[in-house]
């Protein structure tokens, strides 16, 4: 098989790529070595946001382009991106009340914003926001983002890259590649069967994330320069600790912050740490070292002191930043840089540093546009992904209320959460799953959490789920639901699954 662009990374930039690309008529092949978002793109502080602490660090131009892509993105999924408010207390001793409130003029003004709502000052001691902290600050400030499943993200870009003719296939690991002219060659193994395959593309695009060394490194064996820097971000999970819907973002005195964030209803999600990481990105988690941090910055701030037994998961995530020398973690930039290696008669890579969930999209533009002189198409519908709807996102903005109002007419005989559960992953597509059920004895068995049979074998059909964890933590986030034994009888039902479709495929041969 021959194609125009080979992607080797299923994040968001590799998906983000695959469906720009697709979109513009080009022949899409896309291989992700495990399940799409397993790796960076799954493990944010699921934030749409400019990064207000990158004022500091005078990257003007990423944070304008951060906030431009806010509100255009809420527009394209506004099932999985939603507005979110975030309360910064100014605290004695750290940055000064006058210079936050700069940072948020710039941050208001930036960007253009038309829907979010400005920028405001709050008595902290008469504002419900104030509740749950210490009284050490009085004055603090309410600015807007935005929240977003970034998991799912990455799926539903996926899924339109393949509406659009790419090929889009996980656990399939490029375990090398030969530039032979006008062609790369690659050798792609399967990762259950460890069946290889050759495909052939006129244009190679490395967007393996953390491993993009290690593709440049020793599976292209390219001379490019492979400057990224392994920083490790770790967030903690609790129960619920306050009861109103807006986030907060805190101070530390070794100058780092830190969010804490209302998350799936009935937890509170803290982070995140900035470390430098050493070792394979698979393997990383969140230590105590960085738990016990992460407990300690926020109870600096809360009342109610939080303590090691009240988390109830933790995750981690490698970012594969760009080395621009900086001499903190969390100074490094969060910036994209792209590496493009195209010999004349050669058939070009491009190797994609850094970036952030935010400006996917853009990277995406960026990413095709230095690969223009190689294909003709890529000057047709340029911008396209800035207003084409993301699957299940077709409907207002502002609508969400209204979505579930119809789902819940045409489906009265469920309860209005449960739909509403849906409705938030999958947006008009919950139509699919539900089909003509009358009652959840029609969706097959019950898992828990009302995660049902009907809606596994959705994941698994549409959007490529092969495991529990595909399912629980990536595409639905219920494993936070479930319990233990919950849990395992859902592994157990997918391993059953995957054996009898081998066995059936085996018969077939």
């Amino acid at each position: 098989m021959v194609v125009d662009i080979a992607i080797v990374g299923g994040g968001i930039n590799g998906c983000g790529i695959a469906r720009d690309a697709a979109g513009r008529g080009l022949s899409i092949y896309l291989c992700e070595q495990n399940d799409l978002a397993s790796g960076t793109s799954s493990w944010s502080t699921k934030l749409i946001h400019g990064g207000l602490r990158y004022l500091e660090h005078f990257e003007f131009r990423l944070v304008r382009e951060a906030l431009i892509e806010r509100e255009r993105l809420w527009r394209l999924a506004p099932h999985i991106i939603w507005p979110l408010r975030f309360v910064l207390p100014a605290h004695r001793g750290l940055r000064p009340a006058w210079l936050l409130r700069l940072g948020l003029f710039l941050y208001d003004h930036l960007g253009g914003r038309k829907l979010l709502p400005a920028t405001r000052t709050l008595d902290l001691l008469r504002d419900e926001a104030g509740l749950p902290l210490k009284p050490d600050a009085s004055t603090g400030f309410e600015y807007s983002d935005c929240w977003v499943d970034d998991a799912r993200l990455v799926v539903l870009n996926a899924m339109d890259a393949r509406s659009r003719g790419a090929i889009i296939e996980t656990r399939q690991k490029l375990i090398g590649a030969e530039r032979i002219n006008a062609l790369w060659r690659l050798s792609i193994e399967d990762q259950a069967t460890k069946q290889i395959k050759i495909i052939e593309a006129r244009a190679l695009v490395n967007a393996a994330g953390p491993w993009v060394a290690d593709i440049l490194q020793h599976k292209v064996k390219s001379d490019m320069e492979s400057r990224v820097r392994l920083v490790q971000g770790s967030h903690i999970v609790l129960r619920r600790i306050y009861e109103h819907n807006r986030a907060y973002i805190f101070q530390n005195p070794d100058g780092r912050i830190i969010f804490a964030i209302p998350y799936q209803k009935h937890f509170t999600l803290i982070g995140t740490t900035d470390r430098d990481y050493k070792g394979d990105p698979a393997a990383v988690h969140a230590t105590e070292d960085e738990i016990a941090y992460l407990i300690g910055a926020a109870s600096e701030y809360f009342k109610a002191p939080l303590k090691r037994e009240d988390v109830v998961w933790s995750y981690s995530g490698v970012r594969p930043l760009y080395d621009d020398g900086a001499s903190k973690a969390e100074e490094a930039t969060r910036d994209y840089v792209l590496k493009l290696d195209a010999p004349h008669g050669h058939a070009p890579l491009l190797s994609v540093f850094g970036g952030k969930i935010t400006t996917y999209r853009r990277l995406a533009e960026a990413v095709l546009d230095r690969l223009k002189p190689h294909f003709a198409a890529l000057s047709t519908r340029v911008g396209w992904t800035a207003h084409e709807r993301l699957p299940g996102g077709d409907f207002p903005e502002t609508g969400f209320a209204a979505l579930v109002d119809g789902i819940s007419a045409d489906y009265p005989q469920f309860e209005r959460s449960y739909l509403e559960r849906l409705c938030r992953l999958y947006g008009t597509c919950v139509r699919k799953i539900l089909g003509s059920a009358k009652s959840m004895a029609d969706l097959g068995q019950d898992f828990g959490g009302t995660l049902t049979a009907r809606e596994i074998d959705y994941l698994i059909q549409a959007e490529w789920a092969q495991t529990a964890d595909d399912i629980l933590w990536r595409r639905t986030k219920l494993g936070l639901n479930l319990t233990d034994a919950e849990r395992s009888v859902v592994a157990a039902s997918l391993a059953d699954r995957r054996l009898n479709m081998l066995s059936s495929n085996a018969t077939s041969i």
